[in-house]
């Protein structure tokens, strides 16, 4: 038995290994987890230098909402969560000052989440200045130009993932 044993560990080990090249070959599992770590980071800069406490659930709703105003089913579905969780991280938000629900200008009955006007522009600005410090020093640390052909990648990235969820 301790060799039966031996060999699976050894099988074990060597799966492992096939696992880890290939998540480290996949690049949605390379954006994944430096998106992962890019918020923590980020956030942690926020919360130093703003001294407010605002969760990652929080920051992940914010590239969701649209400047005009964006109706919560449309939040959770871009997000990929239920209405019931967007709206909780909402109230959440609203209760900080960040967020406001209006009337949707094209139908009265429902309601847009928005930035609000004061505070939630201010902490947009904040926190679009804190990424900016943020990417000025990982751009020291991988040098300028491959900084801004990440920036110029992820741009293309991001219109072609539209286009494939919005094909119309």
């Amino acid at each position: 038995m301790p060799d039966q044993k031996a060999a699976m560990t050894k099988l074990d080990e060597r799966e492992r290994g096939a696992l880890e090249a290939a998540k480290r070959a996949s690049v949605g599992q390379l954006l994944f987890k430096c998106a992962h770590l890019l918020n923590d980071q980020a956030l942690a800069r926020v919360r130093q230098k703003v001294g407010v406490s605002i969760r990652p659930a929080h920051s992940a709703l914010f590239p969701h909402i649209d400047l005009e105003g964006t109706r919560l089913t449309d939040v959770a579905r871009r997000m990929g969560i239920s209405k019931q969780a967007v709206s909780q991280l909402v109230s959440e938000l609203e209760e900080m000052g960040v967020v406001e629900r209006v009337s949707d200008p094209r139908d009265g009955r429902a309601k847009l989440i928005r930035f609000a006007r004061l505070r939630g522009r201010l902490w947009l600005h904040d926190g679009l200045s804190i990424l900016g410090e943020f990417e000025r020093h990982l751009a020291d640390k991988i040098g300028q130009s491959t900084m801004q052909e990440l920036h110029r990648c992820l741009v293309l990235l991001l219109m072609a993932l539209e286009e494939v969820a919005d094909p119309g």
